[in-house]
């Protein structure tokens, strides 16, 4: 708590006051972590001091909160490339990321508790940097951060614009931003140096060397190319569901399922939403099991047991290998997609679900199951729509390939199993 309490007043957070007249102060609670490794061991104990900002009122408090956080899709994008060009990946950590924003509107803060003094007594404090927990923390920090990155010469995205990039001497940078996280690779290792030492002299940030552990996902490299898994975080869901000794089955799902609106018995309805939403966060290095979860992520509202069988079927599987994961290789730099659909499966609405990945450089980048909005009446018609949805994948990467710099140039492929609904990709007359 000295710690966390000393780093904010080094960066001038805040100033004491007296309390403005027709003003409000907003509380500020401590909240305590243990920080691990990826081995499971102790790392850190940490106290964070936290605003209130729920209690902040639009227009008067704060103002426009929106920031952008990198996609994991873009974070996969950078690690093929990095692997196909032979490049390394480092990793930073700004430390008390959210206090280098500058904050624009008058917030005042009541004292932290247990650090009250005679100094203190009919005072508040006035913020003048942003605070953990306030509405436009997140957005003053991005603000900050983006005007140094562009004061250092690099230049934004605009399809994802929490990446930076800078082209000298034929070699080029990239940096990725997830709040406090950033990840760099660069085909020269003099300019990942020179920008850390900058980045140090304009925030707090600790160097964690190369790429091991990007939120909550391992990053380990071999002789074949560099694996993403998640192993800890899928042996941890197992361990807290106490699902850890039990029998693992080979499929996440039936093949023959048939789960739909239930009268049935209720289950515990933030249980169910908690385990789905940590099984959302483990698809992203686990394609195998996004039909499954997209599938159980349709009853959250209002859960009952099948769905919770459900559930506990996909854990049975991560059972059976809870460290597989993506590899990166070193293939080829062709971008291609796959994508197929079915006709009316949901036995509740006859909606139909489709799915696409897309592998850049060889190597697995983007995958989506999704059950649509709209009742397709023909097969063609679902095949269709996926090819429209893989299509706009498609472009996307390639924007972001043109605006790097790294476009090759060669067309992009997508596959489609269905010929009616290529004969009308084909021939729209």
């Amino acid at each position: 708590m000295h710690e966390e309490l000393g780093a904010l007043k080094k960066n001038r957070t805040w100033e004491l006051v007296k309390l403005p007249k027709g003003k409000r102060a907003v509380g500020c609670k401590w909240v305590f972590t243990v920080k691990q490794n990826p081995d499971g061991h102790v790392k850190r104990y940490k106290a964070r001091l936290v605003a209130k900002g729920y209690s902040q009122t639009y227009d008067i408090d704060y103002d426009e909160t929106f920031a952008p956080v990198v996609k994991m899709s873009t974070v996969r994008i950078l690690i093929s490339l990095a692997v196909n060009g032979g490049w390394k990946l480092h990793q930073l950590d700004v430390k008390n990321a959210f206090l280098h924003g500058d904050l624009v509107e008058d917030v005042y803060m009541k004292i932290p508790s247990g650090f009250d003094t005679d100094q203190t007594v009919g005072k508040v404090c006035r913020l003048k940097k942003s605070l953990y927990g306030l509405k436009r923390s997140l957005r003053a920090w991005f603000d900050r951060f983006r005007r140094a990155m562009l004061g250092m010469g690099y230049q934004q995205i605009n399809v994802d614009h929490t990446i930076f990039f800078r082209r000298s001497e034929g070699y080029i940078t990239m940096l990725a931003v997830y709040v406090d996280d950033m990840t760099i690779t660069r085909d020269d290792e003099k300019e990942i140096v020179h920008l850390k030492v900058r980045l140090g002299k304009e925030f707090e940030v600790k160097d964690l060397g190369l790429l091991r552990y990007f939120l909550g996902i391992e990053i380990a490299r071999g002789a074949e190319g560099v694996v993403l898994s998640q192993r800890k975080y899928a042996l941890d869901l197992l361990k807290e569901t106490g699902m850890l000794g039990c029998k693992p089955v080979t499929t996440p799902i039936d093949q023959k399922f048939k789960l739909g609106v239930e009268v049935g018995e209720p289950v515990d309805c933030d249980r169910y939403q908690r385990l789905v939403g940590r099984l959302i966060y483990l698809s992203h290095t686990r394609p195998d099991i996004s039909f499954a979860v997209s599938v159980v992520s349709r009853y959250m509202h209002d859960p009952r047991k099948g769905h919770m069988d459900a559930v506990f079927q996909i854990l049975r599987y991560l059972k059976s290998a809870p460290g597989k994961g993506l590899i990166f290789r070193n293939e080829h730099m062709s971008i291609e997609g796959y994508c197929d659909s079915d006709w009316a499966s949901c036995s509740d609405d006859r909606r139909f679900t489709s799915g696409y990945c897309i592998f850049a450089g060889g190597n697995l980048v983007s995958w989506k199951s999704k059950k649509h909005s709209v009742v397709a009446r023909l097969t063609a018609e679902a095949e269709y729509r996926v090819m429209a949805l893989g299509v706009t994948k498609l472009l996307w990467l390639k924007s972001m390939l043109v605006e790097l710099k790294l476009d090759q140039g060669a067309k992009m492929k997508l596959w489609c199993d269905n010929k009616s609904a290529i004969n009308i990709a084909n021939n729209p007359v």
